[in-house]
């Protein structure tokens, strides 16, 4: 993943923090904004590995902090939720000036009821989704409890959340009171996705349903069921970034313009970031992926591993070639299943067995045949399997040649 740490300017001219993710090539077919909850930041991990799957899936995506809160400018305690959906134009204007606009609007908990009102104002966006939202505004009170008698007679309170204080004028409060968020979905004409948890304890699950009811086609309900409101497991919010990019891409136009892109028959990319560990976002060919190692040596098991995909490579070369043989030949053979598996192993005529600088890359591959074939058949087939390009090509003398560009 290429992230860059990038800033703007909100309607008040205050600076903004911000985090724009952009895919393996660093080509998005699409931009995506992404709006956090109330008083969280960009930073918080649910955010981060929703952006992390959309990019895995061709996406860029920019996360940014809300005036007063993270890294950005700004008091909170004077900020409000109009101001939040602002921030969201201005976030959406600096993408149309530096890369394109964006056309996927996604929105946690409150954030989700801000891109809805932002979608009247951005004409890019196509697709909303919405992680866990109210359907009223007016829902964030509740958060206040015993505080909103001192907020409405002294005109503010100071506000502990989640560990934290914040100062909640009335200001706040009387702008929730303006908004009407059904009917706002009433009126728009955008393809909507909302995700939620039965098991939410911050907002019911009902507030999906009543978001539902007011939107127009097409829409989608996806559950997430034994998630919390703030989706505090990995799976949880990885599942959440991986259905939104799948449901998106129905909706947006996801082809890219390559020209710039370095072009080759079996071009790959592969970006990682120094905080991402072994995860690393792939491009291979016109497809998005990922790559990673194994718990036992320190990754996530995210994706497969370099030589799981090389493995892969030979398994699927070989079975290509099998079938294509088997249809000139116009023999019956039904399928092809090849398991490759990857080690250092010794040379079978080794002499000298017990050194194990002597070990060399080895590929185990089995194969089976379904069909009616005959022996012949067979063992010209496995013979066969030994000419795919890809074995051909662990077997010959290559090259690598390298070069740093800009």
């Amino acid at each position: 993943m290429n992230s860059q740490k990038i800033s703007f300017k909100n309607k008040d001219g205050q600076t903004l923090a911000g985090k724009l993710e952009l895919p393996a090539n660093a080509k998005p077919h699409n931009f995506a904004l992404f709006a956090h909850c109330f008083t969280c930041t960009k930073n918080l991990s649910a955010v981060r590995n929703i952006a992390k799957a959309l990019t895995a899936n061709g996406f860029g995506v920019l996360r940014f902090d809300f005036t007063g809160l993270g890294e950005s400018e700004g008091d909170f305690e004077n900020t409000n939720f109009s101001g939040n959906v602002e921030d969201l134009v201005a976030a959406s204007d600096y993408l149309a000036k530096a890369h394109q606009s964006p056309t996927l609007l996604i929105g946690h908990s409150l954030g989700g009821a801000a891109v809805i009102f932002a979608a009247e104002k951005i004409s890019s966006v196509q697709a909303i989704a919405t992680i866990g939202a109210p359907s009223n505004t007016n829902h964030v009170k509740h958060l206040f409890k015993s505080d909103l008698e001192v907020i409405q007679t002294t005109g503010k309170a100071v506000v502990n959340l989640s560990g934290r204080d914040f100062t909640i004028k009335k200001q706040f409060l009387d702008d929730l009171e303006t908004k009407s968020l059904t009917e706002t979905v009433k009126n728009l004409r955008k393809a909507m996705l909302i995700m939620h948890s039965p098991q939410d304890t911050i907002v019911g699950i009902k507030n999906a349903e009543e978001i539902y009811v007011a939107a127009h086609h097409p829409k989608s309900f996806v559950t997430l069921d034994g998630a919390d409101h703030l989706l505090m497991k990995q799976e949880d919010s990885l599942y959440v970034g991986q259905i939104i990019a799948t449901w998106a891409n129905r909706y947006l136009n996801s082809s890219v313009d390559e020209s710039t892109v370095l072009q080759s028959e079996h071009h790959v990319v592969a970006s990682l970031d120094k905080e991402d560990d072994f995860t690393t976002q792939m491009k291979v060919g016109s497809h998005h992926m990922i790559a990673d190692e194994p718990h036992s040596f320190g990754g996530k098991d995210f994706g497969p591993s370099p030589y799981e995909f090389v493995s892969a490579g030979l398994s699927a070369c070989t079975a290509m070639t099998l079938q294509l043989y088997a249809k000139r030949k116009k023999w019956p053979l039904e399928n092809v299943e090849v398991h490759t598996s990857y080690s250092k192993s010794h040379a079978v005529d080794c002499e000298n067995c017990e050194d194990q600088s002597l070990k060399i890359d080895t590929f185990e591959r089995e194969i089976k045949l379904t069909g009616i074939l005959d022996s012949t058949q067979k063992q010209r087939l496995l013979e066969i399997a030994d000419k795919c390009p890809v074995h051909k090509t662990l077997h010959s003398q290559t090259q690598v040649v390298t070069k740093l560009v800009q």
